[in-house]
This record gives structure tokens, C-alpha cells and sequence, in this order.
């Protein structure tokens, strides 16, 4: 397929000869949680389909904003994931979320889309640095079937796919409207752990910190 381009001397119609096919911001959204296989982006973008996604990948590798690489034994599988160039990105995806939070509301939306880590993914994004200021930690989730975590780094906070890489300071199981509650702040740490909507392995204070984080956009 041809690469589409504005033949335009403006930066922004250089980037959007880039990014700017359908799809392709999204499946940059799914990167930004971490390197994925195909079948784990195509599960998550099923409407797409397997022949558009391989011809955006395919551009995005081009382009040097994606590249394919084998995560290390005993995985041995073949993934994509960002290069610096398309971790550049980052700012500018959760951006358009935060604008497109404030759109109203669309009938057509699909509730069963909704996904915690992409949650998470906003807030970790919004949240300001001197809310985790001196914190080394990270946080595990499992919300229904997802897995993520979030990592702290002293001001950095960042989401991602999968168990958590070190050892987590606390991990919350929970449904995904209880976590929503949560990440919202219309239910507290506290109160989900004393109902039972919520289960911790590890310390009130940790989870209790977790949300703080997040919070603090």
C-alpha cells in the first residue's frame, strides 16, 4: 500500500503523513503499555483486522517509530514495541485523551471496550511528579482478566502490561468498576478493602499510596 502524504512543508502534516491513518494512534496506545505480539494487539483492536494492523505496523517499523524485536528466554517470542522516536509519542496520545475526555458523550461507544489499564495508563500519565517525589515502587493490578502494573520512580510514573518486573509493594484484585471507582476517587482504599470489593496482598498503605499517585492529575 502507497504511503499517503500531505506534500506539505509544516511539521504537523510531516507527523500526521506518520501517524495520522486510521488506527495507527491506537495501536501506538497499546504499545505505550509495553512491547506486545500481534495476537495481543489484535485482541485488543479486533474491529481492526489482521491485514490493516500488518500494514500499520509495517509503516510504523518504516518510519522508525516501531520496531520488532524477540523478548529474551524462556519467552523467545517475537514483539513489537516503541523505539525512543515513538516513545515520543507518549505526551501527545494522553493529551488527545484528556481532550477527548472532555467531548460528550457518544451513544455508539461500546461499554464492553472499556479496560482498566487504559485507566491507568491516562492517570499514570497526568499525574503529577511531586505527588511521588522520592517513591521507588511499583504497583500490581488484576482487574478481571487484566494484568498491569504501575512503576514509580521518583516523579516518573508509568503503566504497563503484565506482572510487575520487581517485587510489587502491594496488588489489588478487584472487578473493573470497583477500580474505576477507585481511580476516580468515588470509593476509597479503605472502604473497598472493608466490603470485600477489593483484596490486597500487602500493606493498606501501599494501595493507599497507589491511589494517591493517580490522583494527582
Amino acid at each position: 500500500m502507497a504511503t499517503r502524504t500531505y506534500h506539505q512543508m509544516c511539521p504537523v502534516a510531516r507527523a500526521l503523513d506518520v501517524i495520522g491513518e486510521r488506527w495507527t494512534l491506537l495501536v501506538v496506545r497499546e504499545l505505550l503499555l509495553g512491547p506486545k505480539r500481534f495476537k495481543e494487539l489484535m485482541a485488543r483492536l479486533p474491529a481492526m483486522g489482521t491485514n490493516r494492523l500488518s500494514e500499520r505496523l509495517k509503516a510504523l517499523v518504516a518510519q522508525g517509530v516501531v520496531e520488532r524485536s524477540t523478548l529474551p528466554a524462556p519467552a523467545d517470542v517475537a514483539v513489537y514495541e516503541l523505539t525512543a522516536l515513538g516513545e515520543g509519542l507518549r505526551p501527545i496520545v494522553l493529551g488527545l485523551g484528556a481532550w477527548g475526555a472532555e467531548l460528550p458523550f457518544d451513544e455508539r461507544v461500546d461499554p464492553a471496550s472499556a479496560r482498566a489499564e487504559l485507566i491507568a495508563l491516562a492517570l499514570a500519565g497526568a499525574s503529577r511528579p511531586e505527588a511521588s517525589a522520592g517513591l521507588h515502587e511499583t504497583y500490581e493490578f488484576h482487574v478481571g482478566d487484566e494484568h498491569f502494573h504501575i512503576a514509580v520512580d521518583d516523579g516518573e510514573v508509568v503503566a504497563r502490561s503484565g506482572a510487575a518486573p520487581r517485587e510489587p509493594a502491594v496488588v489489588l484484585s478487584c472487578d473493573l468498576p470497583t477500580f474505576a471507582q477507585l481511580a476516580w476517587g468515588a470509593l476509597s482504599p479503605s472502604h473497598a478493602l472493608r466490603s470485600g470489593d477489593a483484596r490486597i496482598a500487602g500493606k493498606s498503605t501501599a494501595l493507599t499510596r497507589a491511589f494517591r499517585v493517580l490522583a494527582a492529575g
